[in-house]
């Protein structure tokens, strides 16, 4: 056989089985389900999420969607559980363990030492006549059929199951809790989410050195202004207001139209009334700005609209804004 081929239907066939099996668990978005998610949303206490082998795995992510959607969460592995960590488990938290099989050794110790606790058990398995499906107070039926294994034994459609059901359990929660971006983004403060929420121009303007000249500042002056600044842009102020803007646009424009430079000065090469933002503003509002008006760089004033700075479109970029 052409290993080529054999490679590709492989693949393929994997993925079909496990999309088949994804496309199945709409069947089971039952009442049940809505008892789980319902148990979650209601409780006191937080969600612990406890699994065995692969399951263990997915119940980590599951605590990493729950925590970043504003539902706080940890994970405890139910081995561990069994052996000094289940004290984990406090007054008013639910905890939903997941088994394929709902029948393994770890799992039938635990429940009903979780029980003992009087905290709420939620199942999520495959198999609902199962130890933790018959002892749990409510079932997340994640079934899948076989795994992609040909010898139906490795993981895989049964944890890709788990999986999706367990987004649809985090997503479910965040619409009832009416999590907005906002609140996303404060779970967030460092990924481009989190800053198009928080950054603030004045955290921009400090990653350069302030190019400034006046306007009575010699060409020359200013071109070296420019390079050693190393934005493309100077402000040109008079007593701390701008007055004026010079880009290295500019300069090339000058260049191409004046043989002698000795005469001039900043003042006859400005730009008059530049684009200026608060430095109070947020960085979207400066990228803002700089898309309607095709520019890449923005003045910065503070609060007695003094000159405070440049807000490079770079910068925006490389912080993710853009």
């Amino acid at each position: 056989m052409n290993t080529y081929k054999q490679i590709l239907d492989s693949a393929k066939r994997t993925i079909t089985l496990e999309q088949e099996a994804v496309a199945n668990l709409n069947a089971l978005i039952d009442q049940n389900f809505a008892k789980a998610v319902l148990c979650i949303y209601n409780a006191k206490g937080r969600v612990i999420i406890s699994g065995v082998g692969k399951s263990a795995i997915i119940a980590q992510k599951i605590v990493a969607t729950l925590n970043s959607t504003g539902t706080p969460s940890v994970f405890m592995h139910a081995a561990d559980a069994i052996h000094g960590d289940l004290g984990t488990i406090q007054k008013d938290d639910v905890v939903v363990c997941l088994s394929n099989s709902g029948n393994t050794a770890e799992i039938k110790v635990l429940i009903p030492l979780i029980k003992n606790q009087e905290n709420t058990v939620i199942a999520m398995t495959s198999n609902k006549d199962s130890f933790l499906a018959k002892n749990a107070d409510a079932l997340i039926l994640a079934y899948a059929e076989k795994e992609a294994c040909p010898h139906n034994l490795a993981p895989t459609t049964s944890t890709t199951v788990q999986l999706v059901m367990g987004d649809a359990l985090a997503l479910a929660l965040l619409d009832l809790r009416g999590f907005s971006k906002e609140d996303f983004a404060k779970y967030h403060p460092g990924g481009a989410l989190g800053k198009k929420m928080y950054l603030r121009v004045n955290e921009l303007i400090t990653l350069h050195d302030k190019p400034e000249v006046s306007p009575e500042t010699p060409i020359k002056q200013v071109i070296v202004e420019i390079s050693q600044k190393r934005l493309g842009v100077t402000a040109v102020t008079k007593n701390g207001e701008i007055v004026g803007i010079i880009t290295d646009g500019d300069i090339r424009r000058m260049l191409e139209t004046n043989d002698v430079l000795s005469n001039l000065t900043a003042a006859s090469v400005m730009s008059k009334n530049p684009k200026t933002i608060d430095v109070n503003a947020m960085a979207t509002a400066a990228l803002d700005v700089l898309e309607k008006n095709s520019i890449t760089q923005l003045l910065a004033v503070d609060s007695t609209n003094n000159y405070a700075g440049v807000v490079h479109l770079h910068d925006l970029i490389k912080e993710g804004i853009l």
